[in-house]
């Protein structure tokens, strides 16, 4: 057996989407919606199988899809790729995996950034690459140079950047976008940039890619995805775009992995992105409006807000609230259940029955084997696609509080075990 996927266990996004099936509860464990998506989109995707081919489409993808993509980035971006710097993917998993299949050698070296999405490392490694870790801390999960350089070494041939970032929910600053243009140009490193949440953006602010910052445009590739900006996650259309000289090597490694992806989902979604400005506008003031519900986050036990450069507020769940005020998080590695394994773990595989809800601990984006140490609090994953649940769900009035706070008179402290509806870290209040 391949031993990097050998000693891997099952995702923890899996693992309490499958405890949230067994339970009945509800799963904000993985970034998924309820709703069925918008009726147009799928309408789009029903004629197309009906009414299209339903053969093999061209490797790279549909031309229209492309096309659409290509507009769309322009519109909303300003980047200016031409469609055949755009190669479809089964998802924005396989577009990272055929990236690093691709660019990475035996020994190279790629940059991770803590917490990551699962899935990162066990691809570089098995791409034959060295994973470096940048540990970003709450609240303000920043990028310095120190840490950069720390992280790097001779061998050093890539970074990989998500933003905005899962499972912190931060949004990288221009400062930072410029400090990782200087940085990938001064020691000749490629970022593959995973942007798949582009559009879950508040405050007016558009998204801004790394590959428009000077001296990126040939040595970026962007990876977005359908699924999730239309909430259609189990559609799996994705997409990767680079100048030539990586696209070519790119489409090399994805015609061995899934090949192509289905027509009809391809053509939904080249509609999709060819929606006006105000269809996008309009998703973006939605969940605006259910991260701005003071009433109802109040209801369902969170506190504090998001400030600009976050997407929501934090678990207050681990939050130790002194009488004077002030609050500190607190460690789960003092509060293990069920024997060994990771700290918070038990804790939160036991919830879904008990509290109503199903989470993911923020430790899931930290790779403990490397001795990075616990995560310091327990996070649900959340993201956009739990701020349309919330929408649809009108989940302000459910109170998930269902076991009583602890009082710790020693320290004069109160804090509950509690699970709160989207919750992900901030800067407000800590």
């Amino acid at each position: 057996m391949n031993p990097v996927y050998a000693k891997l266990g099952t995702t923890i996004f899996e693992a309490m989407s499958a405890r949230a099936r067994e339970t009945g509860a509800v799963n904000l464990g993985q970034g998924f919606p309820d709703g069925r998506g918008p009726d147009d989109v799928l309408q789009a995707a029903a004629d197309a199988l009906l009414t299209g081919s339903n053969q093999y489409p061209p490797m790279l993808g549909l031309p229209a899809l492309r096309e659409a993509v290509a507009a769309h980035y322009a519109a909303h971006q300003g980047l200016d790729l031409d469609p055949q710097e755009v190669i479809v993917t089964s998802g924005a998993t396989e577009a990272l995996a055929a990236a690093l299949l691709a660019l990475v050698s035996p020994g190279d070296e790629v940059i991770l950034f803590q917490p990551m999405y699962d899935a990162y490392l066990p691809l570089v490694e098995r791409a034959g690459g060295v994973a470096r870790f940048v540990r970003l801390e709450p609240p303000e999960w920043r990028i310095t140079r120190e840490a950069l350089d720390a992280a790097a070494s001779p061998r050093t041939r890539l970074i990989l950047f998500n933003d905005p970032l899962n499972p912190s929910a931060s949004v990288a600053s221009a400062e930072e976008r410029r400090l990782l243009a200087e940085f990938c140009q001064e020691r000749d490193l490629i970022a593959i940039c995973d942007e798949v949440w582009e559009h879950v953006r508040f405050d007016g602010a558009p998204h801004a890619s790394l590959m428009a910052e000077p001296g990126m445009r040939r040595r970026t590739v962007k990876i977005g995805s359908a699924g999730k900006i239309f909430s259609l996650t189990g559609w799996k259309v994705g997409w990767m775009c680079a100048d030539p000289a990586l696209g070519g090597v790119l489409a090399k490694a994805h015609q061995f992995l899934t090949f192509t992806t289905p027509p009809n989902l391809q053509a939904a979604a080249a509609y999709g992105l060819g929606k006006g400005a105000a269809y996008f506008e309009d998703m973006r003031a939605d969940f605006a409006r259910a991260r701005s519900a003071r009433d109802g986050a109040r209801r369902a036990r969170l506190s504090g807000a998001a400030e600009p450069g976050h997407l929501f507020p934090l678990d207050r769940s681990h939050v130790q609230r002194h009488r004077d005020g002030r609050r500190q998080l607190l460690p789960l590695a003092g509060r293990r259940r069920g024997g060994g394994g990771d700290p918070g773990l038990g804790l939160l595989r036991a919830r879904p029955g008990n509290a109503g809800g199903a989470a993911v601990l923020r430790q899931a984006g930290y790779d403990d084997r490397r001795g990075v140490g616990a995560v310091r609090s327990a996070a649900l994953r959340g993201l956009g696609f739990a701020l349309r649940w919330l929408m649809s769900m009108r989940v302000a009035g459910v109170d998930f509080a269902h076991t009583k706070p602890r009082r710790h008179e020693e320290e004069g402290a109160i804090y509950g075990r509690r699970l709160s509806t989207v919750v992900v870290p901030a800067k407000a209040g800590i």
